[in-house]
């Protein structure tokens, strides 16, 4: 009999699986921010360099910067401590930005009505490895 733990992984997953074999990650998780605010410096991000991503991330105004900055230096120390790859050849492969729990308010307004106000929080995913070389 086969418990529900060991349930097949989906194509997906399997595929981004063996993509990042031999890649660190880190993870970051319910952080106070949407995750459509946090998606939109995610895309900004991968693919450039760990030190362009920190840069760009450092000198950017957006509180969801800051949050994805912290998970991508985890990201970077787990790959040096972890892995012994070289953090100058770094590079972020790819951002997940999931939706977490949701902490539900209510605002009073007019004729004894509520409105809902939804506070979002979100899971952040940073994967870096090495850059593939173009040689031919």
């Amino acid at each position: 009999m086969e418990s529900s733990h060991n349930r097949k992984e989906t194509s997906k997953q399997e595929k981004i699986r063996l993509r990042n074999q031999g890649a660190a990650r880190a993870v970051g998780r319910y952080f106070r921010v949407a995750p459509d605010k946090t998606r939109i410096m995610a895309r900004a991000v991968v693919g450039r360099g760990v030190e362009a991503a920190q840069d760009l991330l450092r000198f950017s105004p957006n509180k969801s910067a800051f949050l994805i900055l912290k998970v991508l230096e985890s990201a970077v120390a787990n790959a040096d401590h972890n892995f012994s790859m070289d953090v100058d050849e770094l590079k972020v492969q790819s951002i997940f930005v999931d939706r977490g729990p949701m902490l539900k308010r209510y605002h009073p307004c007019a004729h004894g009505r509520a409105k809902p106000i939804l506070k979002r929080t979100s899971h952040i995913t940073v994967i870096v490895g090495k850059a593939p070389n173009k040689g031919r």
